[in-house]
Order: C-alpha cells, then sequence, then structure tokens
C-alpha cells in the first residue's frame, strides 16, 4: 500500500514534465507523447522496487522517459508513423499570430538538433535545474552551461534564417 502511495506521488508531481519532455520530442503530437507518457510511467511503477537512490527520483524519470522517447523515435522511423512536419500544438489562442509563427518555428529548429542537445534544451524550456540535467546527460554542469549555450545560439540563428 506504500509503494501505491509512493507512485501516486511520483505520477502526480511528474507526469506533466514528462508529458511535455515526450511532446517535445513528437513535435508536438500530444497523442503520441500521451502513450509514450502511459508507457513510462508503467516502467516506473514497475521498476520502481529497483530505485537505489543513486540519484534523484526525477532524475531517473527522466532517464526512463528520454529513453522511452528514442525507443519510439526509433521504432516509428522504420515504420514512418511520426510525421516531422506536425508542428507543436503549445501556443494558447491569446498569442498574437506572429507569435505563433516564432513559437512553431522554435519548434521546428528544436527538432533539427542533435538527440542530446534536444533533450537538454527541452529540459531547459521545461525549468530543469542544470545539476539534474547534467545528472540525466552524463556531463558536468560546467560542460552542459557551455553546451546550453551553443545550443541556443544554434537556434537563434535558426530561427533567423527562417524568417529570411
Amino acid at each position: 500500500m506504500a509503494e501505491k502511495r509512493q507512485f501516486n506521488e511520483i505520477y502526480s508531481k511528474h507526469y506533466n514534465k514528462v508529458f511535455r519532455l515526450c511532446k517535445g520530442y513528437f513535435c508536438g503530437d500530444t497523442a503520441l507523447a500521451s502513450d509514450a507518457t502511459q508507457e513510462i510511467f508503467i516502467k516506473v511503477w514497475e521498476k520502481l522496487d529497483t530505485f537505489r537512490n543513486d540519484s534523484s527520483i526525477s532524475t531517473w524519470i527522466y532517464r526512463i522517459a528520454v529513453n522511452t522517447c528514442l525507443l519510439y523515435l526509433r521504432k516509428s522511423s522504420s515504420r514512418k508513423e511520426i510525421r516531422i512536419d506536425i508542428l507543436p500544438q503549445t501556443v494558447s489562442e491569446t498569442y498574437s499570430g506572429e507569435k505563433d509563427k516564432q513559437l512553431q518555428q522554435m519548434y521546428q529548429c528544436i527538432q533539427k538538433l542533435e538527440e542530446t542537445n534536444k533533450m537538454i534544451i527541452l529540459m531547459t524550456l521545461d525549468g530543469v535545474e542544470y545539476q539534474e540535467i547534467s545528472e540525466v546527460i552524463g556531463i558536468t554542469e560546467e560542460t552542459l552551461r557551455v553546451r546550453i549555450h551553443r545550443i541556443k545560439k544554434s537556434l537563434t540563428q535558426c530561427v533567423q534564417n527562417e524568417n529570411i
């Protein structure tokens, strides 16, 4: 019973972050992100007793999430299920048309990033602490800061080139 309560706490605390991470990996496809998120939490439930507290629970969950998303992408690329041209539906109705266009361009540019850089920027945009991102990725915080700077520069150039 304590295990169920622990899982429920983990689920409610981490669901939205995991879902947003998946949505970023799947170009805003909410149905695919939802499926992947459910699969991730099934894995968390099944493996909860193997969690060794070597890292924070959220770092462990992010690792499961990233591995699951990458597995989905590998599987679907052989079946051509994910359409890369689908843009994320993250824009609320209160945004102007120009803001909507900028956000769509930003997400298109994020999709062009190498997988690790995509993971880094999606976690950064989600407000994950640098220390936790560095643990998930397996690099130092110093190296992470340099990579984030380079990723942001690359994304800025990409968005500017899209506007030309």
